[in-house]
């Protein structure tokens, strides 16, 4: 059991990105075929988040030639990077919708 604890303890990462389900992001994924590595772009919107600790992933969900591809990742591996998110549509329009103070003051400007 000791064994099994420090390898997890190896394997997770100190810093995670933070996102939502809804958020847009771009992650980076190492593939290797043969001798060569190369970088693919996986772009799509968060629909899922599950577990914990070694074993928390994620799900992207992105349409490709009309077709909806979903991917699921792993926070902690190695051969995964998130670089880029964008909050949801949601997220957007909260911040740009104005206080109840606000209103009172367009209300008062008008009269």
């Amino acid at each position: 059991m000791d064994a099994l604890k420090k390898i997890k303890e190896i394997s997770l990462k100190k810093e995670l990105p933070k996102f939502n389900i809804g958020d847009t992001v771009k992650v980076h994924v190492n593939i290797k075929e043969g001798e060569k590595e190369r970088i693919q772009m996986f772009e799509g919107t968060v629909i899922a988040k599950k577990g914990s600790g070694i074993s928390k992933t994620f799900m992207v969900r992105r349409v490709s030639y009309g077709v909806g591809v979903e991917r699921i990742f792993p926070f902690n591996s190695p051969n995964v990077c998130l670089l880029y998110t964008s909050p949801s549509p949601r997220d957007r329009q909260k911040s740009r919708m104005p206080s109840s103070a606000c209103k009172k003051k367009k209300k008062k400007k008008k009269k």
